[in-house]
């Protein structure tokens, strides 16, 4: 049985769960692993006033100290941006990071497990994970936590570095709804059509909320992830994308980078590829798809 104790909710997150206010949970490993300094914190701070802006709570997810905290202040923000040595936290790592007292950045699966224990219901991220590319079953454990955790993410589909038309049917045969959120195709994270069907579109919050209640009314536990596709203004090219790609994967396999340092690799590459052009796109996905997060957090309080 999940010890309760373990969690340490901000003020602000406590009182607005316990008023029934929205509240919108934020990963950190883009803080800690996914942006560079000083894009990192900014973006963090950014992306929690765009989910207060929209009228939502944010929560950002992480472990200080071996504790599981939601919620951040400033200063934790800060030290999770600019400390060295901070724990990449998926699901397998949560017991590691706690036993030891250590500082770790949740990815999406982290995060996913550590708010729905605090009983938030929407999620705000960048891409999440999928299968990767190659030979080698090799899945994010972002997936097989999506198909068991019951909450609304918001996501830019797959990170593009992935093999998407395996990512997307892994998630069917998991029974994970996809949906479009004003689009018909799930975005391919940097750019905004992949050819890969949804299950259903969406176009308002309150679309979403519904499809959320109906889940959850049925007693399914999987996620919800609703797909906005990055805005247009900064949608990088998709023959661009997949030159430079072929180009960091060539590096990946000469370094010998494999396993969960790919995917990091892999965007750091394409970013210097791009002249930050990947960078600005992730930047603008992410302050997009916290906003879309909060109104439908708002949506799902409004009964």
């Amino acid at each position: 049985m999940f010890d309760r104790n373990l969690l340490k909710l901000s003020e602000e997150v406590e009182a607005a769960l316990r008023e029934g206010r929205a509240v919108v949970a934020l990963e950190s490993t883009v803080i800690a692993h996914g942006l560079p300094r000083p894009v990192n914190l900014e973006t963090a701070r950014r992306l929690e006033e765009v989910v207060c802006e929209r009228g939502a709570i944010p929560a950002t997810v992480a472990v200080l100290g071996g504790e599981l905290c939601v919620g951040l202040d400033d200063k934790q923000l800060e030290r999770l941006a600019e400390s060295e040595g901070v724990l990449k936290v998926s699901r397998r790592d949560l017991a590691v990071a706690v036993a030891r007292r250590a500082d770790g950045a949740t990815t999406v699966a982290g995060t996913l497990w550590i708010a729905s224990r605090a009983g938030l219901k929407v999620f705000a991220t960048g891409g999440i994970g999928g299968v990767h590319r190659g030979s080698l079953p090799d899945v994010s454990a972002d997936l097989p936590e999506l198909a068991r955790t019951p909450l609304t993410v918001v996501c830019s589909g797959a990170k593009s570095v992935l093999d998407l038309p395996a990512t997307r049917e892994w998630l069917e045969t998991h029974g994970v709804t996809v949906v479009g959120y004003r689009c018909d195709e799930m975005p391919a994270f940097y750019t905004r059509r992949s050819g890969l069907a949804v299950d259903a579109r969406a176009d308002s919050r309150e679309e979403v909320a519904r499809l959320a209640r109906a889940r959850d009314a049925l007693g399914l536990e999987a996620a919800l992830v609703v797909c906005v596709p990055v805005p247009e203004a900064a949608e990088v090219d998709a023959g661009l994308m997949e030159k430079m790609l072929a180009e960091a994967l060539s590096a990946a396999d000469e370094q010998n980078v494999a396993g969960r340092d790919l995917t990091p690799f892999l965007l750091a590459h394409m970013s210097r590829r791009s002249s930050g052009a990947t960078l600005r796109a992730n930047v603008a996905l992410l302050e997009s798809n916290a906003r879309v997060a909060a109104e439908i957090a708002v949506a799902l309080e409004n009964k």
